[in-house]
């Protein structure tokens, strides 16, 4: 089946790497393992940093420029060739989908969307007019998927009965091919010049001047306060903030590995033995999934959909957001306790597996999409 994959805030083409470019890749790939031809319909990107009434404007016609456009094409293609659905991804007050709901309207195919949120909070102001229009998407979806459990909150309350609404938990390939634990940690320690008799710790996420800044700042004030030193970090990440982050973890334990590729992030995430992250502000937590699926206990902060991912004293320790003090607490307790991480371990990885495979994934989205495809 031909469906119509748009996302509003940014493309899955997207040279720059992220959480969200992440998962929307993920959505592709799991619909495409139900053998289903997803094609990206559009580039345009709908995001709104301000709230500027004539800029949603504009975007809105835009929006529908684009809408005409490919109704026109679709008007030519055979029946084939025509998409049977339309799947967007990510859209909230600031970046909406001008484009979807107008297509699916005019070709009398299913809307689908995921991961939307919705605030009622931006009802009046500058945002209303984009608030008001997803609030009229999510009236209007055959299907609302949400990742995130702290977004259906709001958005349920729109929905009617005839409408299905899919909470789903985060999900991500299984690496497939990696080096043993072992092999992997040999290989850290010889590349790195790392210390066998330590613990080795490790974070993964941009260095940008937003909430990730924030981040790094208390993942620096947390180490500064372990009682313990038998530990040493590896960060992987890079971005225009790398300066700043060098000054919030300047330690002698610490080691910059810069952007890998992927393969290397699985390297070093197979050889580590904890992954610690503050979690400002964090809307999923795709590297700690990431992480767990190694079989890396986490610790974080307990934010946004980061306890979708880990279970407290199962897959590792959530603190409050911001309380230096229980962070570093967690640390010294995780790195005094092999017993405990290796209890951990185990459960990340079983718990990843089971729960948040793409293959269990693509088995929820195709049987809901299956449900509305006329």
């Amino acid at each position: 089946m031909q469906i119509a994959f748009y996302a509003p805030l940014k493309s899955p083409n997207s040279d720059v790497p992220s959480g969200d470019r992440r998962i929307a890749r993920a959505f592709i790939r799991a619909i495409e393992l139900k053998k289903h031809k997803v094609s990206i319909v559009s580039e345009f990107q709908s995001r709104v940093s301000f709230g500027d009434s004539q800029t949603q404007k504009i975007f809105k016609q835009k929006g529908e420029e684009i809408a005409e456009s490919l109704i026109k094409s679709y008007s030519k293609a055979t029946e084939f060739e025509r998409p049977k659905l339309w799947f967007t991804y990510h859209l909230y007050y600031k970046a909406v989908d001008w484009i979807g709901p107008i297509v699916s309207r005019e070709l009398n195919i299913p809307y689908v969307a995921a991961e939307v949120s919705y605030a009622p909070k931006r009802a009046k102001g500058n945002w209303s007019a984009s608030h008001s229009e997803v609030a009229k998407i999510i009236k209007d979806a055959n299907i609302i998927f949400s990742v995130n459990s702290a977004d259906t909150k709001c958005v349920l309350p729109l929905l009617s009965d005839s409408q299905e609404h899919i909470l789903l938990r985060p999900f991500m390939d299984i690496p497939s091919s990696v080096l043993s634990k072992q092999i992997s940690r040999k290989g850290l320690i010889k590349k790195y010049q790392l210390d066998n008799s330590k613990c080795i710790l490790v974070t993964v996420a941009m260095m940008r001047n937003d909430v990730k800044l924030k981040s790094y700042e208390l993942l620096g004030q947390s180490l500064k306060q372990c009682n313990l030193n038998n530990w040493q970090l590896l960060v992987v990440g890079d971005g225009p903030a790398r300066d700043k982050v060098a000054e919030y973890l300047n330690h002698e334990n610490i080691f910059f590995l810069g952007q890998l590729n992927e393969e290397g992030v699985h390297t070093t995430l197979s050889g580590s033995d904890l992954f610690v992250w503050p979690a400002v502000n964090e809307a999923y937590g795709m590297a700690m999934l990431e992480a767990q699926m190694f079989g890396l206990p986490v610790i974080s902060g307990r934010s946004g959909g980061v306890s979708d991912i880990i279970r407290h004293d199962k897959t590792g320790l959530l603190c409050d957001v911001g309380d230096v003090k229980q962070f570093s607490g967690a640390i010294d307790l995780m790195i005094s306790n092999e017993g405990l991480r290796r209890g951990m371990s185990q459960e990340a990885r079983r718990i990843s597996r089971d729960e948040h495979s793409i293959e269990r994934a693509a088995e929820i989205i195709d049987n809901a999409i299956g449900n509305v495809i006329q």
